[in-house]
């Protein structure tokens, strides 16, 4: 198997402004009131969204942030790192991947208004991830910065933020 098989099967897209591929999975049928949601909000939202995601050494999620909260699953191929830049300045690098003794995580939380950005790791192929957002993620939550906008707040990242837009 390889990533072009995984973007057939699923009859996956590329995933617009972000990179990687995708296809959404779910959109729960019920919705959550703009009245009844944060101020960050415009319009209603689903009560979640999950996706399908995929990386290839090619094809990267750049730097971005989104209004809800994000839970990542990897589900197979090759370790990705996963660069958090929470609001107080301060950054993590996350490892997904299979390896659990080598504290390689297989799921991760990605709090609302955190940048983030994933890549492989090393010379890796490809990696299979999964996205469950709540509220529901809409393309009009989704925000990207450049490289020397980050850098500025963060310029303890700045190698990986440059990789990462």
């Amino acid at each position: 198997m390889n990533a072009q098989d995984i973007i057939k099967h699923y009859s996956m897209q590329p995933l617009p402004d972000e990179g990687g591929y995708y296809v959404e999975t779910y959109r729960a049928e019920d919705t959550i009131p703009h009245h009844a949601l944060h101020e960050r909000y415009t319009g209603d939202r689903h009560y979640g969204t999950s996706i399908l995601y995929l990386i290839t050494p090619t094809s990267f999620s750049r730097m971005h942030k989104v209004k809800s909260d994000e839970i990542f699953h990897f589900y197979l191929g090759d370790p990705v790192e996963m660069l958090q830049l929470k609001p107080d300045g301060t950054g993590e690098l996350i490892t997904m991947g299979q390896g659990i003794t080598a504290g390689h995580r297989q799921q991760t939380v990605v709090k609302n208004g955190i940048w983030q950005g994933t890549k492989l790791k090393g010379n890796g192929k490809y990696a299979l991830l999964g996205c469950t957002v709540s509220p529901g993620f809409e393309f009009t939550d989704y925000q990207s910065a450049t490289c020397q906008q980050l850098t500025k707040k963060f310029p303890k990242h700045h190698s990986m933020i440059k990789e990462l837009t």
